[in-house]
């Protein structure tokens, strides 16, 4: 049990509770010829196998147990425990475990071995990922999108295309995080996409992982494994361009204030964050500023109230005076990761969190909600751009509520018509095909899944069929049955 319960809880991460073919809903429980005991579960998009620490030497074989009987029987059990799974009579298996001084048995159904998919073999060199590459990995799926309109952003990009310099970059287009100081031996850029198993502490802690590569052949996507001690981890990787994420990463000396937080007493910056007045749940506003080189925190309970300023001793400020509003809930992820310098350009520039190689670009938000409950921030704190009362600007020119990342390469941080009249017709035209291109790619990515699905459903109409056929069979066989 020590070694099945977390082992559940990971397959678990896979298993689709309803409204699936009842095969994804079984894990697949097999021992092999040398005795190690393996668990299987899939999604049809990813596989994920647990290679459990005792073998048990017998004969190879192999059983699908359904995932809601496995789990419910383990939660009764105690933590030294042990379970028998074997198979019974007719298509069935059972579960065997203690109960006091006797032995207990769960029947279940068990589906046909061969209904279950086959997990995709990729034969192919290893390629180390440490640890301090794993965990900017891990920060950046935190960063990525969940947006199923947005599926290239849906996923963490191993970016190396500039061979001095590979990164890890992961965006939601309202906040980027980025980190370098490393290399890896890839041809192509790759973006792992963002499953719940692979953000899994357990999985994370369970030792070095390794990357292996599988090319794409006829009808079938490329593929990407990643292993752990014990795990193995396969999925196909996001088909497309990622999109020019460089473009929003304001320039080195853009910066006319700096703030540095104490990294030794980040714990309690935090929980000041945590209890500051906030007058705008949709945005979690909160406000940044250098105030006569102190720095301060900027919250109000209200639309109309006053702002409460609150110094932050275990920070030092650089530069001019500015004020700045964003995401509180961005603010806190960016200090919890560790990036404790900040640059601020102005209220309406992207603010650079940093620390070494890694950075988290932040869009800022406006000090109020509606433009129309916009109050003068205090003095002598410069007032943003949202909040001065001059006539609305024409609509191109209008700041958006929640400043976005670009969508693709071709665009920047802002979609505005200066960009047809800066760029001859050629470049124009070349960038547009150059999104073309990549919305072919997608559709064809969704063919190809689709194929994999209608494959699938094939496989499971001739087990049908067969099925259909054994009953005849059977009944046949009865009617020729003479009393």
């Amino acid at each position: 049990m020590a070694e099945l319960k977390p082992a559940l809880i990971g397959l678990g991460k896979l298993i689709r509770k309803s409204g699936s073919l009842p095969v994804l809903k079984h894990i697949k429980v097999e021992r092999t010829a040398e005795g190690w005991i393996t668990l299987t579960a899939t999604d049809l998009d990813a596989f994920a196998t647990v290679r459990l620490e005792q073998p048990a030497p017998d004969e190879p074989f192999t059983i699908l147990v359904p995932h809601e009987a496995l789990a419910r029987t383990v939660k009764t059990c105690a933590k030294n425990d042990n379970i028998l799974v074997a198979p019974g009579a007719n298509d069935t298996g059972y579960i065997q475990y203690g109960l006091g001084t006797q032995l207990a048995e769960i029947e279940f159904e068990s589906l046909p071995v061969a209904e279950f998919p086959e997990a995709p073999y990729i034969n192919a060199a290893p390629i180390p990922l440490p640890e301090m590459l794993r965990t900017s990995i891990r920060q950046a799926f935190e960063c990525s999108s969940t947006d199923p309109s947005r599926l290239i952003l849906n996923g963490v990009c191993l970016d190396v295309s500039n061979a001095k310099a590979h990164y890890v970059v992961g965006t939601d287009g309202r906040h980027l995080f980025s980190s370098n100081s490393f290399s890896l031996p890839l041809k192509n850029s790759l973006i792992i996409p963002n499953h719940p198993f692979l953000e899994w502490s357990v999985f994370n802690a369970d030792g070095e992982w390794q990357l292996r590569l599988g090319m794409p052949e006829k009808d079938k996507l490329a593929t990407l494994q990643i292993t752990s001690r014990r795990w193995h981890f396969v999925s196909h990787p996001r088909e497309g361009n990622y999109p020019n994420w460089r473009q929003v990463v304001p320039a080195n000396d853009s910066a006319g204030t700096t703030v540095e937080v104490d990294a030794q007493k980040l714990d309690a910056v935090l929980q000041t964050i945590k209890r500051m007045p906030c007058h705008d749940p949709v945005n979690a506003t909160i406000g940044i500023a250098n105030t006569a080189g102190k720095f301060h925190l900027l919250g109000k309970s209200t639309g109309t109230a006053d702002w409460t300023r609150v110094p932050i001793d275990d920070a030092k400020c650089k530069g001019k005076e500015a004020t700045v509003f964003l995401n509180r809930e961005l603010l806190s992820k960016a200090l919890g990761f560790g990036l404790t310098h900040i640059d601020l350009i102005d209220a309406k520039s992207p603010l650079r969190f940093s620390n070494g190689g890694r950075q988290m670009i932040v869009m800022p938000v406006r000090a109020d909600a509606s433009p129309a409950a916009a109050s003068p921030a205090p003095s002598p704190a410069p007032a943003p751009e949202a909040e001065q009362p001059n006539p609305p600007p024409p609509p191109a020119e209008q700041p958006k509520e929640e400043p976005t990342m670009p969508e693709d390469n071709t665009t920047g941080a802002k979609r505005t018509p200066e960009t047809k009249e800066s760029k001859p017709a050629l470049d124009t035209a070349l960038a547009q095909l150059e999104v073309v291109r990549g919305d072919f790619r997608n559709a064809i990515a969704g063919l190809n899944k689709l194929g994999e699905l209608l494959r699938q459903s094939q496989r499971e109409t001739k087990a049908s069929g067969k099925e259909i056929e054994s009953v005849r069979q059977t009944l046949r066989s009865l009617q020729s049955v003479r009393i």
